[in-house]
């Protein structure tokens, strides 16, 4: 079975509801899963905050956060989590922020380092990846695969 329908089918099973906020992926989780007949019944909501404006604005990720850490950074990545899981009223939130290229990247912070945070009924956790090729496309796919390889998982 494809990844993307295994994960719709135990949502659905487990009558779990889903929200998502996306930085470098764009949208693409959320249109992978919505993509899927009867994924209306379980995702909530799929929000792209691409920018950190808007991180701050609708995700209210702290100023200081950003300034201090990054906007890809695990604890940028909590808070956009945390804050989904406020408005989504959803059990399962996922937060993916990340650098996907080809460029943007340091050494500190190479392109293809991304951070998925999950919620899952007030657990959470982070997870660091950092994808060695560098095109785009493969990085973004990638943080799809592993972010619903994650959800698995989780619930």
């Amino acid at each position: 079975m494809i990844l993307k329908k295994k994960v719709l089918s135990e949502l659905l099973k487990k009558k779990i509801k889903v929200a998502i906020a996306e930085s470098c992926t764009g949208g693409m989780l959320s249109s992978s899963l919505t993509s899927l007949s009867g994924s209306s019944k379980i995702f909530s909501m799929g929000i792209v905050t691409y920018s950190n404006r808007s991180k701050l604005s609708i995700l209210k990720v702290p100023k200081k956060i950003i300034n201090k850490f990054g906007a890809v950074s695990a604890q940028c990545c909590i808070s956009m989590v945390n804050n989904l899981s406020k408005i989504s009223n959803s059990q399962l939130n996922v937060s993916i922020t990340g650098i996907a290229g080809p460029g943007g990247g340091s050494k500190t912070k190479p392109v293809g380092l991304v951070y998925v945070g999950i919620n899952y009924r007030g657990k959470i956790s982070i997870n660091k990846f950092n994808f060695k090729n560098k095109n785009r496309i493969f990085i973004q796919r990638s943080t799809v695969k592993k972010s619903l390889e994650l959800i698995l998982k989780t619930i």
